[in-house]
C-alpha cells in the first residue's frame, strides 16, 4: 500500500534568525551556558498533484517589533522553489504565534488548517495573561476569526487525515492546539514537529522549551512524534540551525535559504 502513496518533496525554508542563550531555550536554564541561535522557518510539501505549505512566518515589521533578524520574506523563498504565495490553496497553521502565522496576506486564495483548541486558546481566557499571550500578535489572530467568517479555516478536533499520504496531530504543550503535520516521502514518514520541539535536544535530551502551556502534554508530544515517524531522524524539529547544516540546499540559488528535507 505505502508504495503507492504519492510522495512529498519536502522543503524547510529560513527566513529569520536572533541570537539566543542556550538558558532561554530551555525549561530550567543551562548549566552550560552558551550562545544558540534559532532559526525561523516555514515548510513546502511539493508532490506530483499538490501542494501544502506549511505556517507563513512573519514580516519586517514584526522582525523590528520583536529584534530578530529577518532575511528575506518566506514567499521569496516559495517562489524560488516555484510556488506562487498568491496561488496557493492550502496552508496548515501548526499554531497561530506571531513567527507562524504572519503574512497570512500574502496568501489571499488558501484555505487554512487549524486546530478547534489553539483557536480556543488564541480567543480565549489565557490571553488576558501576558505569559501566554505574549507570542501571540492581536492582529493575526483577528484576521483568522475574519477568515473563519469568510469560510477560509477548517478546523480539526485532535488527528486529522488531510490525504492518504499527509496528516495533522495534535500535541499541545506549547499553545494549546498546537499540531504536527506528517507526510508520506521517499524516505518513509517524516513529522515536521514545528514548535512541538524547536530544537532537536528539546526532544532527544528531553529538555523542554520555556514557552510552554502543558508541560506533561509536550514531553507526551516527543513520544506522539516518535510514533508517527519512521525513524526518529524524520522528525524535523521546528527553530534548529542544525537543519541547514544536515540538509543540502535543492540548488545553488538556494543556499542558505531552503534545504530539502526528504533526500
Amino acid at each position: 500500500i505505502m508504495s503507492e502513496l504519492e510522495p512529498f518533496e519536502v522543503y524547510a525554508i529560513r527566513y529569520a534568525r536572533v541570537d539566543r542563550k542556550s538558558s532561554e531555550n530551555f525549561l530550567g536554564g543551562d548549566p552550560h551556558e552558551a550562545g544558540m541561535p534559532m532559526d525561523y522557518f516555514i515548510w513546502l510539501a511539493k508532490s506530483d498533484s499538490k501542494t501544502w505549505v506549511i505556517d507563513t512566518g512573519f514580516n519586517q515589521q514584526a522582525a523590528d517589533k520583536r529584534e530578530r533578524e529577518f532575511l528575506r520574506c518566506p514567499t521569496e523563498g516559495l517562489k524560488l522553489l516555484g510556488v506562487d504565495a498568491a496561488t496557493v490553496e492550502d496552508v496548515i497553521i501548526t499554531h497561530l504565534h506571531y513567527d507562524h502565522v504572519g503574512n497570512f496576506d500574502l496568501f489571499p486564495q488558501a484555505q487554512f488548517h487549524l486546530q478547534d483548541s489553539e483557536m480556543a486558546y488564541a480567543t480565549g481566557r489565557y490571553m488576558t495573561n501576558p505569559f501566554f499571550a505574549h507570542a501571540f500578535e492581536e492582529d493575526e489572530v483577528v484576521a483568522m476569526v475574519r477568515n473563519v467568517y469568510k469560510g477560509r479555516v477548517s478546523f480539526y478536533d485532535g488527528d486529522e487525515q488531510l490525504a492518504d499520504n499527509i496528516s495533522v496531530h495534535h500535541v499541545g504543550g506549547h499553545t494549546k492546539g498546537l499540531q504536527v503535520v506528517r507526510l508520506w516521502t521517499q524516505k518513509g514518514w517524516m513529522v515536521l514537529a514545528s514548535d512541538a520541539s524547536h530544537y532537536a535536544a528539546n526532544m532527544n535530551e528531553g529538555r523542554p522549551f520555556p514557552i510552554v502551556v502543558d508541560v506533561a502534554q509536550m514531553i507526551d508530544g516527543w513520544d506522539k512524534m516518535k510514533r508517527l515517524a519512521d525513524d526518529p531522524t524524520l522528525v524535523i524539529p521546528g527553530h534548529d540551525p542544525e537543519v541547514m547544516r544536515l540538509y543540502s540546499a535543492p540548488s545553488p540559488d538556494l543556499e542558505g535559504i531552503a534545504v530539502r528535507l526528504d533526500v
